[in-house]
């Protein structure tokens, strides 16, 4: 069975001064007043100092299309792809590191709305928590049995209470969101070697998500610490 490589990446090609200071010599007239041979002369090094500066100007062309168009990888033009996004989302209350804020403009570029409990997992742990999700449903004769009737979580499949509770749901937060420093991604001096994220930031948009009828009640009796936000769930 015969392999597939990975395409080549379609990448900008980078032109240094030097070799804008060789085009530059080749456009200009032949002749004994232009000495474009004599890398000694002061014509030929003001050429090539002129050169210079369009070797930088590529340089920075090159970064723009390579790095900073690529929301995965932006770091100058962050700001500029949070504001286009309406970023930063004002659920986050605490500081967050380059890796984070690229997370959530990934996050805001790519998030299909659902209201199954497997997206509020996903999207959950995407944030960077692990939750387990349990729904409430009053006891209803002849739908509803006696006995230990447990969901896959643990609740209790029916209870008898006011009609009302089918609209609350619980969120388990099992496992706290962990910000390791990173180079590349956070600053020296500024950000911490390990952040413990709170989850105000997790009940802000689980709250803003949930379906409009109903109520979520948060449960962290079996919080543990795991995961990180900068990397896979």
């Amino acid at each position: 069975m015969a392999s597939h490589s990975e395409p080549p990446r379609d990448r900008h090609v980078r032109r240094t001064g030097d070799d804008y200071t060789g085009a530059l010599l080749n456009l200009l007239p032949k002749g004994i007043a232009w000495p474009a041979e004599d890398v000694g002369s002061v014509f030929y090094r003001t050429c090539r100092g002129l050169a210079q500066v369009w070797g930088f100007v590529d340089g920075r062309a090159a970064d723009l299309l390579e790095q900073e168009s690529d929301p995965r990888k932006t770091l100058e033009l962050l700001p500029d792809w949070e504001r286009a996004w309406g970023l930063p989302d004002p659920c986050f209350k605490e500081p967050l590191t380059v890796g984070d804020r690229r997370r959530m403009l990934l996050l805001h570029m790519t998030l299909l709305g659902a209201q199954s409990r497997q997206w509020f997992i996903d999207v959950s742990a995407w944030l960077g928590y692990t939750i387990r999700i349990g729904e409430y449903a009053p006891w209803i004769v002849g739908i509803s049995r006696c006995g230990t009737t447990l969901d896959d979580i643990g609740m209790p499949r029916w209870e008898i209470a006011r009609p009302e509770i089918r609209f609350y749901w619980k969120v388990y937060v099992d496992r706290a969101k962990l910000t390791w420093f990173r180079c590349g991604m956070g600053e020296c001096g500024v950000d911490h070697h390990l952040e413990i994220g709170l989850a105000t930031d997790l009940e802000c948009l689980l709250n803003r998500w949930q379906p409009a009828h109903t109520r979520i009640i948060y449960d962290y009796s079996l919080l543990s610490t795991g995961g990180s936000f900068a990397g896979t769930p």
